[in-house]
């Protein structure tokens, strides 16, 4: 037996949906703090070692392949040339013209590896000559440090200044001060500038793009290209795979020790407590991204500079992120009494 539908009638009259509440996206109390999630999945991700079972399963993966590829490009090859030998020969030419493009992008990277591992070298070495307090081991040191940038026309000015006055130096520490103050100085602008452009890209797409997902990726890309470019600018040019050996460097000392952890402290740090109350959650996280990614980026200052900063004054978080998202979110009162 079927019921047919009973109509029931209502003397109120219904709500418009124009009287609904407003979703309020603002912090609520006792909510979990801000943790900067994007930017600590990212890290992680950048950070984890593979396994000796994954590199063992890749590398033979990637020899099977190249086998396989190798065994069919000879039988295409012959088969072009049984066929018709000119379409052999244009097949040949081909094959040719790839494996000469592979070898020279193995030749770059071994090339980008030479130049990070250079990097390393000229940094250990200006450690030692200002432990041991050697006059002569300083000049060849400076001499190295001023030689890696003989091919940036940007780096001639500060060059032709330390060439000039280098010689009148008769103090180590003064001679690698000179050096730090000549050559350090224009490279650590350009590269506050790369972790300013990435904090504010990360920033940006965490509070804009809601979509799954799109924050971390977002994160991983960018930091990964800041890194890579800040390495370029102190003088490692790292390729595609130096680059990822670099980031995970990086990543890995953030995450050992500890400092890829955020919360409402830094969001206090970065905008002295006036706009965090101003924004939703999720500008909130924003902010604590940028800043996360400001810190991977000092710490990638650290990882590529050829000097350790002796006179010349560290880039602080709190500085980069402020001057990076000022105008961004609107500009804090912290921000304007600078």
């Amino acid at each position: 037996m079927t019921q047919k539908p009973v109509m029931i009638e209502i003397d109120t009259p219904a709500p418009s949906p124009a009287e609904a509440p407003a979703v309020s996206d603002l912090p609520q109390p006792g909510e979990a703090p801000l943790q900067g999630r994007a930017m600590q999945i990212a890290a992680r991700l950048a950070a984890r070692p593979p396994s000796r079972l994954g590199r063992f399963f890749w590398r033979a993966t990637v020899a099977l392949v190249t086998f396989l590829a190798s065994v069919a490009a000879w039988r295409f090859v012959e088969g072009m040339f049984t066929a018709n030998p000119i379409l052999g020969w244009v097949a040949s030419v081909l094959f040719a013209a790839f494996i000469l493009a592979a070898l020279l992008v193995a030749l770059r990277e071994l090339s980008a590896f030479a130049r990070l591992k250079r990097l390393d070298r000229v940094h250990r070495e200006v450690q030692e000559a200002a432990q041991s307090d050697d006059l002569g081991r300083a000049r060849k040191v400076v001499t190295h440090l001023s030689a890696l940038y003989a091919a940036r026309p940007e780096m001639d000015w500060p060059r032709a200044n330390l060439a000039e006055r280098a010689p009148e130096q008769i103090d180590t520490d003064t001679l690698l001060v000179l050096a730090e103050t000549e050559l350090m100085t224009p490279l650590d602008a350009a590269a506050r500038l790369e972790i300013e452009a990435a904090a504010r890209t990360v920033a940006t797409v965490t509070a804009l793009v809601p979509l799954a997902l799109a924050d971390v990726f977002t994160a991983l890309g960018a930091n990964l290209r800041m890194i890579r470019r800040i390495a370029e600018i102190y003088g490692g040019r790292a390729g595609s795979l130096g680059s990822l050996r670099l980031a995970r460097t990086v990543m890995t000392h953030l995450v050992a020790t500890g400092a890829v952890a955020a919360g409402d402290d830094l969001i206090e740090t970065v905008t002295g407590g006036h706009l965090f109350s101003k924004l939703s959650r999720r500008f909130g996280e924003g902010v604590v991204n940028g800043a996360l990614t400001a810190r991977v980026g000092v710490a990638a200052i650290e990882v590529c500079r050829p000097m350790p900063f002796r006179v010349l004054q560290k880039p602080r978080v709190a500085n980069l992120t402020r001057r990076a998202l000022t105008g961004l979110f609107g500009k804090s009162k912290s921000a304007e009494a600078e």
